[in-house]
């Protein structure tokens, strides 16, 4: 997609990602990345006996970090340099994201604002979880596109 075409999809989903399996790996490497080892997420024979969900779910955070991930890897916008995060005007962790799940996420161009060196873009984000009706995450995440 054109960076200057960007405009066109204002108000309309412009992104529905492929699924995105979340192993048991993946949380355990998280995990060790930001320091947090709680047995919700890294320990599958507890979680399996104690957890009200069956066995282990990701962070909240590493569904909310898998956005870039999903975004990009449906998405592909020539004419820009670099793409930055500016943050979240809202976050919401819906329903939990059990290990050997899969989730995608849908993205739906709320905004796009002319900005210094680029555009802003304001994204209403929905992570789905495959299978189930309810979201595992609801968003408005702003980026920016620098040229």
């Amino acid at each position: 997609m054109e960076l200057s075409r960007l405009r066109e999809y204002v108000g309309r989903e412009l992104v529905v990602s492929d699924w995105l399996e979340v192993t048991q790996a993946h949380i355990d490497e998280f995990a060790d990345a930001i320091d947090d080892r709680q047995w919700i997420h890294v320990d599958p024979e507890r979680a399996a006996r104690e957890s009200p969900y069956g066995g282990t779910i990701a962070h909240g955070f590493m569904t909310l970090s898998l956005l870039t991930r999903l975004l990009e890897s449906a998405l592909v916008v020539s004419g820009a340099r670099v793409g930055i995060n500016v943050g979240f005007n809202r976050v919401r962790f819906t329903a939990p994201v059990r290990a050997g799940s899969r989730i995608r996420g849908r993205f739906v161009l709320a905004a796009l604002d002319e900005v210094e060196g680029g555009v802003q873009l304001t994204w209403n984000v929905t992570v789905e979880r495959e299978g189930e009706t309810k979201p595992a995450l609801v968003a408005e995440w702003i980026g920016r596109l620098l040229r």
